[in-house]
């Protein structure tokens, strides 16, 4: 590693601690030449290949981006956005791989926003899977109560298996207006 201060090329290494849930490495290193010491941070490139070959840098606004568009008018805030994107960047890395198809990555978001909100899962996966028919929705819908029934996450209001009971009320007894009697008496 070349020395910041006086450009040598050579450094040695004093310290290297993981930091950052070990994406990330810290070393603190000594110029031979100059004695100065400095830190360096080393974190591996993860890049995305898309479709039509092109490789570029992995890139967390991107994701959260795209989930935004999915999410808009549902309850979810920023924090659950970067909460969302964190896991998918690790899941990504998990794989142990530099370069990761996006198609990867798209499979990487579905899975945690599953479970963060089931409505913005249904629209993200109608643009990823390319839904093109009401069949390809209802097929998604049936998974998702499937997972329910299977001890996944709970339904949401509006996908019971089941029609909701509907409760009425028995009617109040009306009063004719001929038993009420003249007004005033």
């Amino acid at each position: 590693m070349r020395c910041p201060f006086c450009h040598n090329a050579d450094s040695r290494v004093i310290d290297s601690r993981e930091a950052d849930e070990g994406a990330t490495t810290r070393r603190r290193r000594s110029c031979p030449q100059c004695g100065r010491r400095f830190t360096t941070v080393e974190e591996a490139v993860l890049a995305v290949v898309k479709r039509s070959g092109v490789s570029e840098p992995f890139n967390r606004s991107k994701v959260v981006a795209g989930v935004r568009r999915a999410c808009q008018g549902r309850p979810v805030d920023e924090d659950q956005l970067q909460l969302l994107a964190q896991q998918v960047e690790d899941a990504v890395r998990a794989t142990g791989a530099a370069e990761v198809p996006s198609n990867e990555v798209g499979l990487a978001i579905l899975r945690p926003l599953r479970e963060l909100d089931e409505v913005a899962y249904l629209r993200f996966a109608s643009v990823y899977r390319a839904f093109t028919s009401l069949e390809d929705f209802e097929k998604e819908i049936t998974e998702l109560r499937a997972r329910h029934l299977s001890g996944g996450t709970p339904p949401l209001p509006g996908m019971q298996d089941s029609p909701p009971l509907v409760r009425r009320r028995s009617p109040a007894p009306r009063q004719a207006a001929a038993d009420a009697g003249p007004a005033g008496t």
